[in-house]
């Protein structure tokens, strides 16, 4: 009896695998060590095939770091849709829970593509992608009824900067966290809450910093 045909992957399912390959290779090997001869054993496929898909090493790698940038704020997004508007310590401390399971969960991507950029047009394109993700992160701010009560000087702005610093402590903290990944998840959560959210607090409350006299 004749064995079946094996189904015919489609085009975007040979990316997606070519992707993973790439994603494995570059975590071993790293980005420079890494070659597309590599990729494409891993995968499965010829190395022509890899460059109907990719124009180079260099496009591949800022896919991978687009896709996973991508994946993070979905899944950030997504855990946030499930909590009410008004709950402003919920929001925050969901946020940061869908953020560190990310990363717990993709320690080698995050490592490969987030903190270690390979060169400067690698770096490039982590920047665009965390600028969208600290924008996202803005409007979530923004969304807060007591939001204008954050704010000094023009909102929009204080917002934005406030963005900043919350998308950048946790990128931080991720970093340090892929050198010490004994350090349970709920403790990052803690500790980024009792930073970020007692600030938040204080300002919603109408404190503000001032020079001292």
């Amino acid at each position: 009896m004749a064995a079946p045909a094996k189904r015919r992957l489609t085009a975007e399912e040979r990316r997606t695998g070519i992707l993973d390959a790439a994603l494995a290779v570059f975590s071993e090997r790293g980005y420079h060590e890494a070659s597309i001869d590599e990729i494409a054993g891993e995968a499965g496929v010829s190395k022509a095939l890899i460059y109907e898909h990719f124009s180079s090493k260099q496009e591949l790698y800022g896919e991978l770091i687009a896709r996973n940038a991508r994946d993070l704020t979905q899944r950030v997004a997504g855990a946030l849709s499930g909590v009410e508007v008004e709950a402003t310590a919920e929001r925050l401390a969901t946020g940061l829970e869908a953020f560190f399971a990310f990363v717990e969960e993709r320690r080698a991507a995050w490592r490969i593509l987030f903190r270690d950029p390979s060169d400067p047009e690698s770096a490039a394109v982590l920047d665009r992608m965390v600028g969208q993700v600290t924008a996202e992160v803005t409007v979530l701010i923004s969304q807060d009824p007591g939001a204008r009560d954050l704010t000094r000087g023009q909102a929009d702005q204080s917002l934005r900067l406030l963005a900043e610093m919350l998308v950048g402590g946790a990128q931080s903290m991720a970093n340090w966290w892929t050198d010490h990944p004994d350090t349970p998840r709920a403790e990052l959560v803690a500790i980024a809450m009792d930073f970020a959210w007692l600030g938040l607090e204080r300002l919603s409350r109408g404190d503000r910093w001032s020079v001292p006299e």
